[in-house]
């Protein structure tokens, strides 16, 4: 696999962007004051349980031919305060006939990590939870692996401890459609979790490696949580009571979820609004449900999507639908998704996108406390327990 390949993978797998627009515009835009300082909201942890790094103004994604970032990527990822976030890598799309997952998986894991090790003076890979705890200390962003698919480990249970330990921590059970694991978003709700997956769910545990059950269906989703011993993640999603859509959970597997210490990651995605036209006051009225339904030790953010802005709005809405209908002619795409959506939050999107969230929350009312669990400590806690 080569780098453009490998970029365009990776964009498929996160479809999200961001609008280039200054700190001060947004700040003014959208709050009115401001209540979270920058120097509190960089003292503290935050998270992105998935992410990408790609900057959708460069057709080369920004990546430079020696792996290197670009220093406008460079400089707007730093600039996000992101201190952690989860990266996609493996093969999360359908298997067609004479496909190898496997082995494309394991090509995509060394171009991550290549990524990683050509940026090593601002990233670095965790392996285990202390590497988070080393980056934060060296100053740089923690980068954590993870599949979108276990379709990845075919029938090979014994897959799960060779993929663990190539630096993936944490793999997410099926994609939109069904598996050898389960059923996805797109199929029938019923599918229930197969007898394969209850054992992988089991090695999984025995390997402590984090279970994410994004785009599962419910039955599949509620059996995953009932079966496993370890808390799992639902990286990045929404509230089906909010918005009728296959990728949004149900209050029923929000409330197991929390029964069970797991944590539940809400979206910057069009799915958030019942017209697909979602903004930053549907984010907020999702992660509210959210807290409410959960409490506000299982609640995060997963934004989906990336770190940089964008040049141009046109060239922005002509881009995301030339991906969307790729997404639709391979299968990838989930239902309800389709041409003319943004795939990010128009208000609240580039570098500040995390601390503008911040002080929306806190201008509702919601505690500084509170907040910081949400945008990251909550994931702190998750990942120290399972990944010990």
């Amino acid at each position: 696999m080569n780098r453009r390949s490998f970029l365009t993978n990776s964009v498929m797998a996160a479809t999200a962007v961001g609008l280039k627009l200054s700190a001060s515009n947004l700040l003014a835009s959208t709050t009115s004051k401001t209540i979270i300082s920058k120097q509190q909201y960089n003292d503290w942890f935050v998270f992105d349980g998935l992410g990408v790094l790609y900057d959708i103004n460069d057709p080369g994604g920004s990546i430079l031919d020696n792996w290197r970032m670009s220093e406008r990527l460079r400089r707007d990822v730093l600039a996000s305060g992101l201190s952690c976030y989860r990266q996609t890598t493996g093969a999360p799309f359908p298997a067609y006939p004479g496909d190898d997952v496997f082995e494309t998986s394991v090509s995509m894991l060394s171009q991550h990590q290549k990524l990683i090790d050509a940026n090593a003076d601002v990233l670095t890979l965790v392996r285990k939870f202390d590497d988070i705890i080393q980056a934060q200390k060296d100053n740089k962003l923690a980068v954590t692996l993870g599949f979108q698919n276990s379709h990845v480990i075919g029938n090979n249970l014994d897959h799960v401890d060779t993929f663990k330990h190539l630096g993936v921590l944490t793999m997410q059970l099926t994609y939109n459609g069904q598996n050898q694991i389960g059923g996805g978003a797109n199929v029938s709700p019923r599918l229930p979790l197969t007898e394969f997956g209850h054992q992988a769910v089991e090695k999984m545990n025995e390997a402590n490696v984090l279970i994410d059950l994004s785009h599962s269906g419910e039955r599949t989703c509620l059996e995953a949580i009932a079966k496993s011993k370890a808390p799992v993640t639902i990286s990045h999603s929404g509230c089906r009571a909010l918005a009728d859509f296959p990728r949004n959970k149900t209050d029923k597997e929000l409330r197991m979820l929390a029964d069970k210490g797991g944590l539940f990651g809400v979206y910057f995605m069009p799915f958030l609004a019942p017209d697909s036209k979602a903004n930053s006051d549907h984010l907020l009225a999702h992660i509210e449900h959210a807290i409410n339904v959960c409490g506000e030790d299982h609640v995060a953010i997963g934004t989906d999507g990336g770190y940089t802005g964008i040049d141009d709005m046109d060239s922005v809405r002509e881009s995301t639908d030339k991906m969307t209908q790729h997404r639709i002619d391979n299968g990838a795409a989930a239902a309800g998704e389709k041409l003319g959506n943004l795939n990010f939050m128009p208000d609240i999107v580039g570098p500040d996108q995390f601390y503008l969230l911040a002080n929306k929350l806190a201008e509702k009312g919601h505690s500084n406390a509170r907040i910081e669990k949400v945008l990251g400590l909550n994931a702190y806690n998750l990942m120290r327990e399972v990944w010990k």
